[in-house]
């Protein structure tokens, strides 16, 4: 990747996404960290690697579980009000602030205090 920007993405930390393809198809959890140069997110008890890690005053060494990453296209927003994995548009308001929403069933993804 020559051209190292960040894009916008449309899934944010602590959203709930369901996996859609993968070893973890189906399964679904909070995103813990978003990536927006390599376009990953890691989500909660999903993709689990091995690092083996080299002890150091601070820990102990050993094998180590923790989440790997997920390409973004490889995972799909939960709408909070329908329940279900949907499409998300984003619509501009007169403010200028962006608010993604739920294309299944039309209602804002996030409640704040623009919407």
């Amino acid at each position: 990747m020559s051209d190292m920007t960040a894009t916008k993405l449309r899934i944010k930390k602590g959203d709930t996404v369901l996996v859609t393809s993968g070893r973890a198809k189906g399964r679904q959890g909070k995103v813990l960290t978003v990536d927006r140069v390599r376009h990953r997110v890691v989500v909660e008890k999903v993709n689990m690697i091995k690092r083996h890690v080299r002890p150091s005053r601070d820990s102990k060494g050993g094998i180590i579980e923790k989440e790997g990453a997920i390409h973004v296209s490889n995972v799909m927003l939960v709408c909070p009000e329908c329940g279900k994995p949907s499409r998300v548009a984003v619509r501009r308001l007169e403010d200028g602030h962006a608010l993604r929403i739920c294309k299944r069933c039309r209602e804002a993804v996030e409640k704040t205090k623009h919407a």
